[in-house]
């Protein structure tokens, strides 16, 4: 919960420029989901790169843990607009997965899918060059069920929907389709500083 206090304090100037419009700075992490959390035991977790790639690949999570890793510290701005400032998290960058299964010239759309039946649309330039990761720590801790673990994706520059929990997998594809949240009225897009909340923003 948020005191009428908080909203009357002035913040540094610094800070209001983090901020995209009609967001509101949070302290704490917010727990929200559309359905129940799922519970999957790391023997039985994987992560798969398929469709228009040239040679698809599965991690199962001994693999993926084994892979190079980096620390990411970045802001978080939600759809029901909050944002987090100098979230930190440790994982794997889309950009190192990509070196083990060549993406075909049509792939230029992705669909991230999860446990639970969860998907959302990205395109695949948004998440390269370093703008986008793997995340299986938060923190000084394995990621919990609850913010999306064992692993999630996070594409901080995007509205947090598009940082899909309990990610296992990246599907390539020649067209963007919407995914559960985009299918239901939200933006294909989401970027926060266009505030891209809903179909038609």
């Amino acid at each position: 919960m948020i005191s009428r206090g908080f909203f009357g304090r002035r913040r540094p100037a610094d800070v209001e420029k983090r901020l995209p419009p009609g967001q509101y700075l949070v302290r704490d992490f917010p727990v929200l989901s559309a359905g129940p959390t799922p519970h999957t035991p790391l023997d039985r977790w994987s992560f798969t790169i398929e469709g228009r790639v040239r040679s698809p690949v599965t991690w199962n999570w001994e693999a993926f843990s084994a892979l190079p890793t980096q620390a990411f510290t970045v802001d978080i701005s939600c759809v029901t607009k909050w944002t987090k400032l100098d979230m930190k998290w440790f994982g794997v960058s889309i950009d190192t997965l990509l070196e083990h299964a060549e993406v075909e010239p049509e792939g230029k759309y992705v669909m991230a899918f999860s446990d639970g039946g969860y998907t959302t649309n990205v395109p695949l330039a948004e998440l390269i060059n370093g703008q986008a990761f793997i995340a299986y720590q938060f923190e000084d801790k394995l990621l919990s069920p609850e913010h999306g673990g064992p692993a999630r994706l996070v594409v901080p520059h995007l509205y947090f929907w598009k940082s899909a929990k309990w990610v296992r997998g990246l599907r390539f594809a020649a067209r963007d389709e919407p995914g559960f949240w985009e299918s239901l009225g939200y933006h294909m897009h989401g970027d926060p500083w266009k505030e891209e909340r809903y179909s038609g923003d």
